[in-house]
């Protein structure tokens, strides 16, 4: 029989990348979104595979309806990929952050060793635990030392997993994911705001685009590499926690000068620099060393931050 896997946060970008994979191999995939009445599901039907994928509405803040969407998937093996993801917003919202981060995991391990069944579960860590990665890239032994509220919720959830999965026996393991990006993130991300303003630029349909720091450094990687990884680590024969990095770390400014060298312009001519868009607390580097995974998973990164940053400038343009 095939395998049943039941993806909480299927409407996101990694979510969305997951269940394109999980199909692939023959899984039979659910997903869970808290009101699919109102959800758009916009990846997966950029990915044309909305209708292969059966969704339900479920709550992971609400332990009963955890339990619920559980009981009707039975899965085999269970991704945890939703929660409020901003690191920014955090700060506005903590309080949400934290509810949507810690209780929600935390109702998952719950439901699972209620259950009692033979469940294998992937938790999404986040870089943003270890704070300031200290001019070299951090692997699973370096310390978390969190700059935000989303940080501070990840790592939470994080201990959380690995308790269960120590207290209990449960088959829990988080990958900690450093900066993924694809066409089918938001503009609310930096990332995304870039490369459209760029070609805004270029189309003569915008003028300015102002941004916060560009000093900072962060580890830049595909979207689609890493949750070939969150599969690979259920795979596996006993759970661990891996880093998910490419181990470049590129400054935003890099970021900026190659996608406006993609439409043929010169960063400098069009950015200002906006002090409100500066975190309250900002990660000067944040960089992964992803040496465990490619020992034990096989799993390397295929792409860093310049072929990332061409392959969202073309799937921008072939949109157009």
């Amino acid at each position: 029989m095939a395998k049943r896997a039941l993806i909480f946060g299927v409407a996101g970008q990694d979510g969305a990348y997951l269940s394109q994979l999980l199909l692939s191999k023959g899984y039979e995939v659910f997903g869970t979104s808290r009101d699919i009445d109102v959800a758009r599901f916009e990846g997966l039907r950029h990915l044309g595979i909305f209708d292969k994928v059966r969704v339900q509405s479920a709550n992971l803040t609400d332990y009963r309806s955890v339990i619920q969407a559980l009981r009707t998937v039975q899965p085999d093996e269970i991704y945890n990929l939703s929660a409020q993801s901003s690191v920014g917003l955090s700060f506005d919202q903590p309080i949400e952050t934290l509810t949507s981060i810690v209780n929600a995991t935390l109702n998952l391990l719950e439901a699972i060793r209620f259950m009692g069944r033979d469940v294998r579960f992937y938790n999404a860590s986040s870089s943003e635990m270890f704070g300031d990665t200290g001019g070299k890239p951090a692997d699973e032994t370096a310390s978390f030392r969190p700059h935000s509220p989303y940080g501070i919720s990840k790592t939470a959830a994080h201990s959380l997993v690995a308790s269960y999965r120590k207290g209990y026996g449960l088959y829990a393991c988080s990958g900690i994911a450093f900066n993924h990006e694809s066409p089918l993130r938001s503009e609310r991300f930096v990332t995304q705001k870039i490369v459209r303003a760029a070609l805004d630029i270029k189309r003569d349909t915008a003028r300015r685009l102002k941004l916060g720091n560009l000093a900072i450094v962060r580890d830049w990687g595909w979207a689609p590499d890493y949750v070939d990884a969150m599969w690979r680590m259920l795979q596996q024969p006993s759970a661990e926690d891996f880093v998910l990095a490419t181990g470049k770390g590129s400054s935003l400014e890099a970021f900026t000068q190659a996608a406006f060298a993609r439409v043929g312009l010169d960063w400098r001519d069009f950015v200002d620099y906006e002090p409100a868009f500066t975190r309250p607390y900002e990660l000067e580097y944040s960089v992964g060393n992803a040496e465990k995974a490619r020992r034990l998973l096989d799993w390397r990164a295929t792409m860093t931050m310049p072929e990332v940053v061409n392959k969202l400038v073309d799937d921008e343009l072939a949109r157009a």
